[in-house]
This record gives structure tokens, sequence and C-alpha cells, in this order.
């Protein structure tokens, strides 16, 4: 069928050329009219249920208002969770349902139960409503309402609120694809009747009476029409209040025939709704935000356009002085994002041109090829454009040209092969005959090559169905990655066999291939440097196998360390920092404080923009916070106008730095989308949430304190914060029952007072034209400033009086629930980490081995991780079915073309090949296992079994009698394949290049990607064209094995060899000394443990050396300047002595036992080694003598052969061949017989070197067995304490150096006299030696404290060996626990099995002498072979078992 396609084609030029310009014409179109984005919208398909009771507390909300929402929630189709946050007069539901089920499909399940809902909820409590059709890429445009500089004193925010809700609000509105124009912040205009409690009660009038009032005195009404003189005029009854004066002159009542006006009771003026959330920016105070959020799935680009048309048209009909400040405009990311995705695309595209032409070495050839590149792209895009995938960074990021255009590559490269081979008869046709003889070549050569390309991509093709079954936040992520790569891998195929044949016989012509072009050179050189290699692999087959196993093996450890992340960062150019202030904050005081924030960023940072700070709750609380939270959006310059930092992370730092200045408050960073991501796909707005579950708020309150203090420390976790959930001050209001019966009052009264005076109530609305307001009742200001207020209250009884609220209540203050979380109904507080300089995965594992080894949780609470990290889970349990999954396709696709286990295999092996370029760069550009890393390696699997199609479909090609050998064949079909194989691989790799090595935005989400299959093409390239042509030698050696018949048998044999070989080994138990006696002679004996034994005893002597003092001086001093009384002079004696400061000696006694301990730990250490020494000597004396007996079993049983031949020979029974080669096995036998004994005495002599007894002894052999694992854990090191003994000991030394800066003391008593003088003369002294100049002293200190510094350093260091050399222990012994496993079930059983049945056999004649000799030495290879697996797991026990002896 490809064949009769490329037949029209070649036939119908035409027609494939009109179809190409319909290509290029419906791509250019969809280029146009397509979704262009940054990057895929990965929120998951929720709806938010939003109830706002401004009057209700935290836990009110949730046990009314949230709980039966989630009941009526829970139970609808498709749901898969179901998220709750109450609040201070907010619930905000988030029910989460399968992306299956669409957009409005749940919508509309949801509003039917909202009906149910409402039903639940008690009447007054709130409605709820559902929030705007919008994504976590829903806030495309936010604006702030600004004045201009000498204006600012002309507009306040509740004018600037007013223009916002009834100008630019509603203009906004109405554009297609804008879903929801939210207000945050400024003062909400009201009319506000403000009572006083004096006045109503001098008045005599009740709050109930002034409501009623100004109820029926605002409305308007209509009367039908009155025909009079044919017109009919309509009846019209106006009564709406259009002022403050019609509102003060509303009648309240009539006392005594004066009314009484609502002026007369109550301050009637403008005021403001209570809010929950205000704005502040650039450190000015307080503003007013605009937030334009876009109808999922809309195309962000179109509506963004639109916005900004209309932000302009607006921009005209301000108020004078009034202008639209835009902040956050994500077409500026959009725009960083295409471009990177812009400039990725060309570099490659014209990388990849580049090396096609440069190795294919015909230009016309080469842009032939380059051509598919734009066509291929431009059929992508139209398919993009009618499935409606998104232009983004994510989707068109990926694409490889390389890649792409193999199929051409392959094509055209035979076509100009086969024309330029037949140029001498193409050079002899005339024009016409020429085309058509350029147009068989044509056909025959892409019909030929036609099965190989299109083979080769549908093998990628088929790779990126894993990848299109991802679901959720990855699914969502790189499915349209693998959609547009695959349709443009669709395009470059369909191009393959109609658009390729059409252009390759019109453009190529014969060349003349120069010895001087530059590709010939080049492959010259690359051949000429590359035969060494080959006939250096072939001549080192074992060592190329070893190597390439060797790399594979490191690369396991190498791919551990590398960390886990769920995908990069994307960098979106701003920040947001979110402070946390204590838990009841008020409003005015958070306002303060964000102030203060975004001037200290705008006067220190010149980086800085603009900073809009957003606090609390919006008009639609899509973002539900408290009064205190707040998230402080800075907007950046351009990175090249950056001075205080090179990277995010720095100025992150500085920042935190610089307002560390503000008390009392924790940021953490984020960005806008990343911030809004997080929150809407797992409820938190952090890189990971530890999630602690249960029903106590303080509970878990103090939980999460607890865990933040124990994580704090922990190497890349930042900006943690706990969830305040408790603190919330509160007056609360206990109603004393029986005296509201007393009064004859009730409940709902007193609370509908209470809300009426200081929430407000609502009683009408005031028109200013199309403007509406609310017209509020409540108390005034004066009355609404501090619980005395609310105690002061005064509430009418039905005989006419008024009580005071605290007679019927108890009020006081409380602390009560600040914010309830939910997830799946069940209570729970988060603690909030953010991840920088480290990746996601191993920062997790830090942490949760921190909380498990310290956290313990009451019963019915339990601890979850949440945030990218659950994310990161989810993707990597979906990647450990896609990998497997991608790998059997490519398995069942190649052994369908080649129809060869053996071959498919073979191809196979570019696949672990690939993955070690791959580890391997990305450690060496540090960077962590992503989705975006695992993604890259399905699409490198597929990429890399195409350079050994290659190879092994020539291979097959070749003849081998052409060659002399089927190493000669394969070596010329290397080199022969060589360009193709390079050109494929270096094609795709560089393709790759430029998203590897961009810096732009968005870069570092393609980076892992491109890092993974450039390394992996690499790797898999050279690896594959060494190693592959060495396997397929290995398994493709010509020429068979040919046995010849053997003697036939003998009966005697037969019995012989049952008896020698069904002999147990060594089960007589020798009389001697077992281990035990051994080690206890070798602990006596050792010179070297007697000689620490010694060194142990000399440090226990030496701790009394501490108090050792200077020489006692005595003296005689006669000077005759030092004159008695009698003026003479005298003759003095003396006794002096010496003493250091008293507490050196105690520091120095410290010392000399830190060095005693640190002796007896050397000293066990040796021990232990001398122990283990004996214990693996003694088993390899064993084993050594096990091996012994067996080979003088078989060499007895040859002897007996050796003999019987000879005999037989003798009687002319057998031939001369059955008696020398009898002989010969004989001889062998007996060398290896005493190379066995040999090893069994240097076994003894190695044994005895260890134990040095005196005398000769005699070793106790019992039956081989397996030692016992006895591994006690790491911590129980002797090592461990033994550098732990260490540090101590420099600690005490650095001790001791410090105390020798203390003064000496010197003590001296003396007596003098003369010849004439009667008496003696007595006197002393004290004195101090005071260490004025110490700077040798400060040295010996700081050496000391270095000392200990690298003391510590090398107890980590052996710590971290130790852990690893137990890591590859354990791993060697499970190893070896399996071959041994083998042995003890079927092994013996198996050699047993096979004497048994040769015997028979050779009894029946089945089977001839040879055949019976090389079964015998099955069987004990077999047992030898059990013996020496044996061996080596004991002494894997052994090391394992003195770890921690």
């Amino acid at each position: 069928m490809l064949s009769r396609i490329i037949e029209f084609s070649i036939n119908k030029k035409f027609v494939i050329l009109f179809f190409t310009l319909f290509i290029v014409g419906f791509g250019l179109y969809s280029l146009l009219r397509i979704s262009i984005g940054a990057v895929p919208d990965v929120t998951n398909n929720q709806v938010q249920v939003i109830t706002t009771s401004r009057s209700l507390s935290t836990q009110d909300m949730e046990q009314f208002i949230t709980y039966p929402v989630e009941l009526e929630m829970a139970n609808l189709p498709g749901v898969q969770e179901i998220r709750s946050i109450s609040k201070f007069g907010l619930s905000v539901v988030t029910i989460v349902f399968n992306d299956d089920m669409g957009t409005y499909l749940p919508r509309q399940l949801i509003a039917e139960k909202i009906k149910s809902a409402s039903e639940k909820i008690p009447e007054g409590f709130g409605s709820p409503e559902m929030g705007p059709i919008t994504t976590g890429l829903g806030e495309i445009y936010q604006y702030i309402l600004d004045v201009k500089p000498g204006y600012e004193g002309k507009y306040s925010t509740t004018d600037l609120r007013t223009i916002q809700d009834w100008i630019v609000k509603r203009q906004l509105s109405g554009i297609p694809g804008v879903v929801e124009v939210n207000t945050w912040g400024g003062f909400l205009k009201q009319y506000e009747v403000a009572i006083s409690t004096e006045k109503l009660n001098a008045m005599k009038v009740t709050a109930k009476e002034v409501i009623n009032a100004l109820e029926l005195n605002n409305s308007v009404t209509g009367g039908g029409y009155i025909e009079k003189v044919n017109q009919a005029y309509f009846i019209r009854g106006e009564g709406l209040v259009s002022s403050l004066e019609d509102i003060k002159n509303i009648v309240v009542k009539k006392e005594n025939s004066i009314p009484v006006y609502i002026k007369d009771v109550a301050k009637v003026g403008f005021g403001s709704a209570t809010r929950f959330g205000a704005i502040t920016a650039n450190g000015e105070g307080e503003k007013v935000l605009g937030q334009v959020m876009m109808l999922k799935n809309a195309n962000s680009k179109e509506v963004i356009d639109a916005v900004k048309d209309r932000v302009s048209s607006i921009s005209n009909s301000l108020p004078e002085g009034v202008v639209i400040n835009a902040f956050l405009d994500r077409s500026e990311l959009i725009g960083k994002t295409t471009f990177t995705v812009t400039e990725n695309l060309i570099f490659g595209c014209l990388i990849v041109i580049f090396v096609v032409v440069l190795l294919l070495g015909n230009l016309r050839s080469g842009l032939v090829v380059a051509s598919v590149i734009p066509l291929s792209l431009l059929f992508a895009l139209s398919l993009m454009y009618l499935f409606k995938v998104d232009a983004n960074l994510m989707s068109l990021g990926a694409i490889d040209f390389g890649i792409i255009i193999d199929g051409a590559v392959i094509i055209v490269e035979f076509i100009a092969f086969q024309i330029t081979g037949k140029r001498d008869e193409i050079n002899t046709l005339s024009k016409a005959d020429q085309v058509k003889f350029k147009d068989k070549i044509t056909y025959q050569g892409a019909s030929k090559m036609m099965n190989s390309a299109i083979f080769g991509q549908l093998i990628i093709l088929i790779v990126f169905i894993p990848i299109l079954s991802l679901s959720g936040v990855e699914g969502k992520m790189f499915r349209p990655m693998a959609l547009t790569f695959s349709f443009a891998l669709i395009g470059a195929m369909i191009l393959c066999f109609t658009y390729v044949p059409v252009m390759a016989s019109l453009f190529l012509k014969p060349s003349n291939t120069s010895k001087r072009n530059i590709s010939v050179q080049l492959m010259r050189w690359i051949n000429k440097s590359f035969d060494p290699a080959i006939q250096w692999g072939f001549k080192r087959k074992r060592l190329v196998l070893s190597l390439a196993g060797l790399v594979l093996a490191l690369t396991i450890p190498l791919f551990i360390s590398l960390g886990g992340e769920f995908v990069p960062t994307l960098d979106e150019g701003d920040f947001v920092i979110q402070p946390v202030l204590k838990t009841g904050t008020s409003l005015t005081k958070t306002v303060e404080t964000t102030t203060r924030i975004e001037q200290i960023l705008m006067e220190n940072f010149p980086e800085v923009k603009q900073v809009v700070t957003r606090i609390g709750a919006a008009e639609v609380p899509t973002d539900p916070m408290s009064m205190e939270e707040s998230d402080v959006i800075i907007i950046l310059k351009s990175k090249k106008d950056w001075v205080s930092a090179k990277t995010k992370d720095e100025l992150a730092n500085k920042f935190k730095e610089a307002l560390s200045i503000l008390p009392g408050i924790e940021v953490e960073f984020t960005q806008p989308i990343e911030m809004r991501f997080n929150e809407l796909i797992t409820g938190v707005k952090a890189d990971i949430a530890i999630k602690i579950f249960g029903e106590d708020l303080e509970v878990l309150s103090k939980k999460g304190n607890e865990i933040k203090s124990l994580i704090e420390n922990v190497e890349g976790a930042a900006d943690i914060t706990v969830e305040k959930i408790v603190g919330l001050p509160q007056m609360n209001v206990n109603y004393k029952r029986e005296k509201i019966a007393r009064y004859n009052l009730n409940i709902k009264e007193l609370n509908d007072m209470v809300a009426m005076g200081f929430a407000g109530k609502k009683v009408g609305s005031i028109y200013e034209g199309e403007k509406r307001f609310d017209l509020v009742v409540r108390l005034t200001n004066e009355n609404r400033q501090d619980i005395d207020n609310l105690k002061n209250l005064y509430v009418d009884i039905p005989d006419n009086g008024k009580i005071p609220l605290s007679e019927l209540a108890d009020i006081s203050y409380q602390k009560g629930a600040a914010k309830i979380s939910r997830d799946d109904t069940k209570r729970r507080i988060v603690v909030g980490i953010n991840v920088r300089n480290r990746d996601l995965q191993s920062v997790v594992d830090d942490i949760q081995k921190i909380i498990n080894d310290n956290v313990t949780l009451p019963v019915g609470y339990s601890i979850s991780y949440g945030g990218q990290f659950e994310n990161l889970q989810s993707a990597r349990s979906r990647l450990l079915v896609a990998v497997p999954i991608a790998l059997v396709l490519i398995f069942v696709m190649l052994f369908l073309a080649f129809k060869s286990f053996k071959e498919t295999l073979l191809i196979f092996t570019a696949i672990p090949l690939a993955s070690v370029g791959g580890v391997l760069l990305l450690w060496l550009r540090d960077l962590p296992f992503s989705i975006s890393a695992g993604v890259g390696f399905i699409a490198l699997f597929g990429i890399a079994v195409l350079n050994g199609i290659v190879l092994i479909e020539h291979f097959k090609e070749l003849k081998i009698e052409k060659f002399g050998s089927m190493e000669a064949l394969i070596i010329q079909g290397t080199k022969d394949r060589l360009r193709a194989v390079l050109l494929t691989a270096s094609a795709a790799a560089l393709g790759f290049l430029p998203m590897a090595i961009s810096t732009n935005v968005g870069a570092e989400v393609q980076r892992p990607l491109a890092t993974v299959v450039i390394g992996g093409l690499v790797s898999a390239t050279l690896l594959t064209l060494i190693v592959l042509p060495v396997l397929y030698s290995i398994f493709n050696k010509p020429g068979k094995l040919v046995f010849k018949n053997l003697p036939k048998k003998n009966k005697a044999f037969s019995l012989l060899i049952i008896i020698t070989l069904f002999t147990p080994v060594l089960n007589a138990q020798e009389s001697g000394l077992t281990l035990d006696g051994l080690v206890e002679i070798a602990l006596e004996n050792n010179a070297g443990l007697r000689a620490d034994s010694l060194k142990v005893n000399k440090s226990d002597a030496m701790i009394s050396n501490a108090f050792s003092f200077d020489k006692t001086r005595i003296y005689y001093e006669y000077d005759q300047n030092n004159i008695a009384v009698n003026g003479e002079p005298i003759s003095v004696f003396g006794v002096e002595q010496d003493f250091l400061f008293p507490t050196v000696y105690f520091s120095k006694k410290k010392v000399n036992k830190a060095g005693y301990d640190l002796e007896s730990s050397a000293y066990e250490i040796q021990k232990k080694i001398l122990i283990k020494e004996v214990t693996s000597k003694f088993y390899e004396y064993q084993y050594a003598k096990e091996k012994e007996f067996i080979y003088k079993q078989i060499d007895s049983l040859f002897r007996n052969f050796a003999s019987i031949a000879q005999r037989r020979f003798e009687l002319g029974e057998t031939n001369y061949l059955e008696k020398i080669t009898t002989q010969s096995r004989q001889k062998q036998i007996q060398i290896k017989l005493e190379e066995a004994a040999q090893d069994v005495a240097l076994a003894y002599g190695n044994l005895i070197k260890v134990v040095q007894a005196e005398d000769r002894i005699n070793i106790g052999l019992a039956s081989q067995k397996k030692v016992e694992l006895s591994f006690k854990g790491l911590e129980n090191s002797i090592e461990l304490e033994y550098y732990s003994k260490r540090v101590n000991l420099f600690d005490n030394q650095r001790n001791y150096e410090k105390q020798l800066l203390l003064p000496d003391l010197s003590l001296s008593y003396f007596q003098g006299s003369n010849s004439t003088l009667n008496e003696n003369l007595s006197g002393y002294y004290l004195g101090l030696k005071i260490p004025l100049l110490f700077f040798g002293q400060s040295s010996k200190i700081k050496a000391s404290s270095i000392a200990r510094e690298i003391a510590i350093e090398e107890s980590k260091e052996y710590e971290v060996q130790l852990k690893f050399q137990y890591l590859s222990l354990n791993a060697e012994l499970i190893k070896q626990e399996k071959a041994l496993k083998y042995y003890e079930e079927e092994g013996t059983s198996l050699s047993d099995e096979i004497l048994k049945t040769a015997t028979v056999s050779f009894k029946n004649g089945e089977i001839n002498y040879f055949q019976y000799i090389l079964s015998l030495e099955n069987a004990y290879q077999i047992k030898l072979d059990y013996l020496n697996s044996l061996n080596e797991y004991n002494q894997t026990i052994i090391a394992i078992n003195y770890l921690t002896y």
C-alpha cells in the first residue's frame, strides 16, 4: 500500500505540491487561531461552594453550613475528594471531580444539591453559591485603581471602590472569556443610620420601630394606567429614598402628636460595610484592586488582549486623576515562555539542518530533508488546533526535529546514493528520459527504505502511548507534549511517502564527491578514529562487557543519589511573600504591617518594580484568607537590572533578611501561579504539606508547632509555617435562659439585636441612578468600640422597657477557633514548607525520619504528606506503570520485526546503556530526578533502539562468505552504518541542545527532559557501536559442536560411581579445637592484641599523672644589700614551690581520662578485628578441607577408571583413545587434588598466624554449615563509639588549653639571720604568674578546636562509609542467598539425579563412556560450586556480623 502511495505521489507531483501548500496554509491559519499559554492548566476538575454569613463564628460555620454542604456533596457521582475551610463568617467547600466528567456536568449536579443543602442550613445563616468557572491560570489580569500625583486628597478609598464596582467592573464583565471580575479592598459605600441607644431611651423608641419605619418608607409601585383623551396615562408611585435628607425626615412614630424623626434618634450619613479584606500597594497605603478571572478552557491570549483593549477604553471614561495600574499581566509570562519555545525551535532546527547537511555531504539532500521540518511543525499546529491542544511551554517545548526527520534522512540518503551511483547512466539520457529515470530510482529507493523509515518512527510513536495514558497533574502537563510530538511525527511520516519522494525526484542530482568535501573528510577522520576502538573491543570482549556491566551497576547508586522533585519550578519572574501575623490581628494592624513591608522592599531593592498586597478575603472569596493573612505580590524588573542578587533564591534570602527587622512576623516565599496551583490542587500553598488529622484543634495546633520546631534545621526546608487554627479572640455572649424567660424575651430577638447593633442590618437600598447602595441600621461608631458597649446594649422588652444585655447574658473575652480545615470530612492542620536549594524528595525523606523518630500522636490522630510531594508520589506510581509498558511495547515491536528473541534482546541492550548517559548527565548538571526527566527517559528508550535496528539489519544483509570470519563481517558492517548511526543520534541529541542549555523563562521545565535525552543518546551511541557488535559476535558464532560415539558401558564403573559420589561430604566430626577454643587462644596469645592491652594500662596509669607538680626549690641567699636592723647583711634560707592554677590539674585529669577511654575503645576494636579474623580464617580452613575431601573421592574414582581402562585396552575390549583419555582426566584430577592440599596448608597457616599458638594445634572439622546472621544495628558499632570518644578527648584538650591561660601560683617561705642578731627573721610571699604574652597559647587553643572539628568530620565520614559498607554487604548477601538457596533446594538433588540418570542410561547402553564421564564431572562440579557458594555466603555473613560486634 505504501508503495502505491509513493508511486501515486511521484506520478501526480502537482497534487502532492497542492497538498503541501494546503498544509502550509491551514498550518498558518491554525497558528493564528490556536490558544497560546505559558504552561498547561493542571488544575483538577473542581467546583467551589462558597457561603458567607458575616455574623457566625468559625465553629458555627463548620456545624451549620460546612458540614451539611459536605454531606450533600459526598454522594455525587465522580467525586474524588472534598476539602473545606471554615472561618469566621465564611465557608468554602471544594469538591474535586473526575476529569472525564467535564466542566458543566459537575456544576449542574452541585446546583441541584445546593437546594437540598440550603434546606438544612438555618434561615438567615447564608445561602451556598458556586464559585466562578475558573482555574489556577484564571487570574489573568490584576490591577489597582490609583490616583495621579496631585489628586491624592480628592478620592478616598470608598470613592475608588465605587468607581471599581460601578464603572470598571461593569465594563470588564461583558468580555467573552471573562467569568468574573473580583473586587478587593477599599470601603463598600453604604447609607448608614447609626442609632444612639441613649436617644432611643430618651424618646422611648425601640430599634424595631426604627427598622420598620425605614423599611416602610422606601418603596416604589405602579397602579396600572388610566385612559383619557385617547391616551393611556400610567400610574407610578415614587416613594424611594434618594438622599440623606430623605432618610433623616422619615417619621418613626408620633409621641403626644409630635413626630419623632430618624434624625432625632440616629446619625444619618455615609458608612461602609464590615470588611474582611484590604489592599495596599507600593508603601502608599490602601488601594482598591480588580482581579479579572478567565473562564476555564478559554484562550488566554485572546482574553487578555480583549481585556487590555477594554481597559484602554475604560481609562478614557474614568474620573479625572484616576488611573488603572495593571501590575500582574499574564501576557508578559506568556510572551517570555513563547520566546523561549520559539528560540529553542529555531535554534534546534538550524542545528539539525547543519548536522544533516554536514554528515550527508550534499546540500540539495540536506535542504530536502530540512524542508520537512517546517512542514511537520505546521502539520502539528493544524492538529493541535483541531484537537484543542494549547500551544505552550510543554506542548511545543519538547519537539525534537532531529527525531522527526529521521525517516526523511533514511530515504533521501539512499535515493541520493542511488542517483550518484548511476551518474554516468543518467548523463547519457535526454532531459525527459532523465526525469523518468530519476522517478524510477526515487520510487525504488523510497519503496525499499520506506519500511525502515516508518518502523523507526512507529517505535517512537508507540513509546508515547504510555505518556498519553498518564492522568492527574502529570497527565495534564505531559499529555499535550506527547500529542504534539505525535502529531509532528505523523506529519513527518505522511510527508515521507508523499512530499519527500516528489522533492527528491525534482531536486536531487548526481553529485561528484570530492575528497576535499568536508563531509568526506569528517567521515574519514571518524572512521580512522573508530577503527582502533572496534578492533580493541573485539580483542577484549570480556573486558568490554565487564566495563559495560560495571558502568551500568554504578549508575544505580548514582540514580538513587539524584533525589527527586515533581517538576522543576517555572520561574514566573515575580515573587509572592506570605507574612503570617498573630492570630486575630486586626485588619488595621495588618494594613500597617504590609505597608511597612512594601516600604522596606521599595526603598532597599532597586530590583522591585511594584509591590501590591492582598489582605484577607475578596468580594468573591475563592482564596479565603483571614485578616492577619496576606499575599505580598512583588513585581520584579528584568534580571539584567538586578544589582542586589544574581538568583531568585539569593534575592529571597535578602528580602527575608531585610524584613527580619519587623517583629512578630514569619514570611514564606512562592510565586503567583505556583501558589494558586498548589492551593487549588492540594489545598495548601506550600511545596510540602505535613497534614495532621484529628478532632481536637488544640492538640492539632500543639503537634503542628512541635513538628515545626523539630524540622527547622532540615537542609533545604525554608519558610516553615504552621496553619493558624486556634487563638482567635472573641467576645462570647452566653445567655441566661431563666432571665430571658422572666422578661418574656427569646434568644432570636437578642441575637438579631446584637447582629443589628454591631454588624448592621440591611433595611433597603438607595439608588443613585444605576448605582445601588445598601441602607443599613447599626449602632453609632462610639457604641461599637469595646466589650462594655456590648454589655450595655439595651434590649427592648415587651412591656415597653429596656434592659442592658449584661443582665441577660454573661459576656466575656475568650479564645476560639480561627480556622477549621477539613479533608474528606476530617479536621486537619497543615505545616507548610517551601523547598529551596535542594530537591523535594530528600527534604521529605529527612522530615519523615525526624517525625517518625520524635513525634508521638494520640490515638485517632494521623499524619500524611501533601503539596507538591503528593503530586510527586502519584506521578511516580504512574511512571512505574508507564515505563514498563513502554519497554514492553518496544520489545513487542522489535520482535514482530525481527521474529527472533536473540536479536530483539541484543537491540534491547541499547536501553540500559542509554539510561547510563541520562543519569550521568543529570548528576553532572546537579538536576534531581523529576517527572520531566522520567518522560525524557520514556522518549529516550524509543530513540535509543534505532541505532541497534540499523546495525542488526545491515549485519543480516551481509554474506559471511565475503569475509574471513563473523568478526570481520561485523566490524565492516559497523563501519558501513557508522554515518547513519551518527547522523540519527547526533541530529536527535543536538535537536534538544537549545532547550538543555537555555536560560530563558520556562527553560527550567524543559531542561531535565532534554538533558536525559542528550546524555542517553551519547552513551547509547558510544556503547552501542562497541558493545552491540561484540554481543552480536558472541551470539552468532558459525559452526556446531560434533559428538562422536564413545566406549560402551561397564557395569563395574556404575557401581563404583554410585558408591563414590553418593558418599556424604565430611559428615564425621573430627576431634580438635572448635571456633570458640581458637578465639580463646588467640585472645590470650596474639602479640598485637597484648600490645594494645598494655597501651590501655599505660593510659590508666597516666590518669594520676595530672596531679604532678614542679620540683620544690630549696635555696640559700646572701646579699650585702639585704641589711638587718643591726646594720649587717643577713643570710637567708628558703623553700619555694610553684603551682598551676588548681582547676588546671582537674582539667588535665579529664584529658588523661578521655585518653584512657579512647585507648580502651581502640583495644575493643582490635579485639573485634582479631575475633573476626579468627572466624573468617576458621571457615576458610573448613572450606579448603571440604574441597580437598571431594577431590580425594574424585581422584580415587578416576584412578580406578584408569586401571580399568588399561585392563580393557590390554584385553582388546576398547580402543587406545579411551585409555589415554581416562589417564589424562586422572592426571588432571590429581593436579586439582594437589592444589586443594596446598590450599588446606595455606588456610591452616593463615589461621595459625592469627591465633599465634605456641604449639601445633589440631583444628576440628565440623560439618560445613551456614554462619548465623547476628547483626545488631549500626548504632552499636564500637568504631562509632571510638570516634565519639575521640571528639570527647579533643573537647577536654581544648578546655585544658584554655585553663592554661589562668595564672600560675608561686608560694615561698624563708628565714634569715646574722651573727650579731639574736633572733631569726622570717617571711613569705605569694605570687601570680600572669600570661600577658598569650599569643602562643591562643594558637594552641585554636589548634585544639580545629582538631576537634577534624575529629567530628572524620566521625561523620566513617559513619557514611559504614552505612555504605553495610548496604554493599547486604546487597551481596541477597545475591549469594539466592545462589545458595538454589543449591540447597535444587542443586544437590539435581547432582544426585544427574548421577542416577547417567548410571541407568549407561547400564542400558543409552549413552557412551565419554558422555558418562561428562555426567560424572557435572555431578561433582555442582558439589564444588555449592561449597564455593557456601563459603562466599559465610564470609559475607561474618563481615556483616562483625560490623557491630
